[in-house]
């Protein structure tokens, strides 16, 4: 897949997002989701002065990204991580705080048009979903051993998929007669379990149970718990962060992060604030910012998007 197809969603208000922490020389801008490095090539474009590390759990994404960011030279520097390890990667570079964190959440373009990889639903292919090939159980393992009554709880929590039952007795079904390997036959198990009803909304039915796998495939939501206070806490005060989300429960994570940070904790009552109960983030976006029509229409995969920006503005005291 090139590169030149690729567009990254929401790239320039991200940019405009991040911008006013990244106008000094020696600044540090951290991708925590690298993929094919379009934001990452944007960063280092605009802010010349910055430096960038970036992260990633995919092998392929590192090696491609690693030939189109090639002529930024020292200033790139692309690590092999899941981003809930970013304070660890920062501590082993020996950064001690950041001015920009940019993260692009759910799965990347590459992963989505490499029909092997198995995230799409549209093709068929082998059922895995591994964002990082070399390690983990894959979506057929998950759909061909686990217990029914954890597949419904997956596919409701991750997929918020009402006819969850429906389709989990069907895999149930069809698993003993045979393991599931490839999705098309998941797609059409899905099909043919769905209520007539429930397959005219929402585009393709299975779309639902493949976020789920995925989600559960990689662990998205606990490391995604972990991955956003660690970024917070390794932003220097000024610093900024900006999330871009792609469905509901990973933008209420990041929200509920914000909106901590961003909240007073002071006892009641108190006349004056002490400065250890004063918020640490000050938000820069009024809810979860959309994308534009125009945007849409240009790059499809924006349009579920939704972003959050926030500043670090001062020290926790702890």
């Amino acid at each position: 897949m090139s590169s030149s197809r690729h567009v990254p969603v929401m790239l320039q208000r991200c940019l405009d997002l991040l911008a006013p922490a990244l106008q000094r020389p020696g600044a540090v801008v951290v991708d925590c989701t690298l993929g094919l490095g379009g934001h990452s090539e944007a960063l280092l474009t605009q802010f010349p002065e910055a430096r960038l590390v970036a992260l990633d759990r995919d092998k392929e994404a590192l090696r491609l990204s690693g030939e189109r960011l090639a002529p930024y030279g020292e200033r790139a520097t692309l690590v092999h991580a899941v981003y809930d390890e970013l304070p660890d990667v920062l501590a082993r570079l020996g950064i001690a705080r950041v001015q920009g964190i940019l993260f692009d959440l759910g799965v990347s373009s590459m992963q989505l048009d490499e029909a092997d990889r198995g995230f799409a639903y549209a093709q068929d292919a082998p059922l895995d979903m591994r964002m990082d090939q070399t390690t983990g159980i894959s979506a057929a393992e998950v759909l061909n051993t686990y217990p029914p009554g954890e597949l419904v709880r997956i596919l409701r929590a991750y997929g918020e998929e009402k006819q969850a039952k429906r389709i989990v007795a069907a895999v149930v079904r069809e698993r003993a007669k045979e393991p599931f390997s490839n999705s098309a036959r998941l797609v059409e198990l899905i099909r043919d379990a769905l209520p007539q009803a429930a397959k005219r909304t929402g585009g393709n039915p299975a779309k639902r149970t493949f976020q789920a796998l995925r989600i559960e495939v990689n662990g998205e939501l606990s490391v995604l718990e972990r991955a956003i206070p660690g970024a917070v806490g390794a932003l220097a005060v000024g610093g900024r962060i900006a999330v871009l989300s792609y469905h509901s429960l990973e933008d209420r994570l990041v929200k509920q992060v914000f909106a901590a940070g961003a909240a007073n904790t002071a006892p009641p009552g108190l006349p004056v604030v002490p400065e250890q109960y004063q918020p640490r983030l000050k938000l820069l976006t009024r809810g979860a910012e959309l994308p534009t029509e125009e945007e849409i229409a240009e790059n499809r995969r924006a349009a579920p998007a939704r972003l959050r920006g926030a500043e670090r503005i001062r020290e926790s005291i702890e």
